[in-house]
């Protein structure tokens, strides 16, 4: 079986990832014996084999859909933000006068991935609202590497999972440099996610489980409060942006 929580885990956060795998192992009585981080992610979402992980709401909707079960939604302690739901936060460098995420349609997004919902989707689709486009757009593969690229000056504004931007200002050292500009509208959080077949329901009650006996120190370093069910048409609802321009290679 595989069992990965690849989203939120970075050095700061495997102790307590790992402490909630051996509580839903325990609750569920099976699975193996630590996480899995290795291998590419996406053979762990599409394995036969896959117990539990964690996927973004973007590549929920476009690809996987359909091949995988939505187990549930997590609940972030996250400001301002319903039961299941997170946002995006737009970070800009301190000194940065500019004031509205509208002034920075033609500045360069560091965006994460272009299957991401909080850092391609979830900006684009704010813009598109507003009559505008992020339209010079640099990817970076993380999180973490947008706000270092926007921090370093490399780009000019990045919109950041909320939950990743909370561990950033509790673990790294650059985000002084940074300030939020403004949020963008909430969607439904990243979903855990099994193997077609497998019984949602049972999973997600565990989850609760294992997420209620975390201890609570734990619980905060993961911003994890618990789970809920949103259903995936919420998931599927959300509109899909324009891909991002294909770079053009250097000379």
């Amino acid at each position: 079986m595989i069992v990965s929580l690849p989203m939120y885990d970075r050095p700061e956060t495997a102790a307590a990832n790992d402490a909630l795998w051996q509580g839903l192992r325990a609750a569920l009585g099976q699975g193996p014996e630590t996480l899995n981080r290795d291998g590419a992610i996406w053979d762990h979402w599409l394995s036969p084999d896959l117990l539990l992980s964690q996927t973004c709401g973007y590549p929920y909707r476009a690809r996987l859909h359909g091949h995988v079960t939505l187990v549930g939604s997590p609940v972030l302690a996250l400001p301002d933000c319903p039961p299941g739901l997170y946002y995006s936060v737009f970070v800009v460098r301190a000194d940065d006068p500019r004031e509205r995420p509208e002034d920075f349609a033609t500045a360069c997004l560091a965006y994460n991935d272009a299957l991401s919902q909080s850092g391609w989707a979830a900006p684009q689709n704010w813009a598109a609202a507003r009559g505008f486009a992020f339209d010079n757009p640099v990817p970076t593969g993380a999180h973490r590497a947008s706000a270092i690229a926007v921090a370093e000056g490399r780009a000019d504004i990045a919109a950041l999972d909320a939950l990743s931007w909370q561990m950033m200002q509790a673990f790294d050292p650059f985000p002084n440099r940074l300030r939020v500009l403004g949020r963008t509208d909430p969607t439904p959080a990243l979903p855990y996610i099994t193997a077609l077949g497998r019984d949602a329901g049972h999973l997600r009650a565990a989850l609760n489980d294992a997420i209620t006996a975390l201890p609570a120190p734990l619980r905060t370093i993961l911003g994890l409060a618990g789970i809920t069910h949103i259903p995936e048409q919420d998931y599927l609802a959300l509109p899909n942006p324009a891909p991002p321009p294909v770079p053009r290679p250097s000379k």
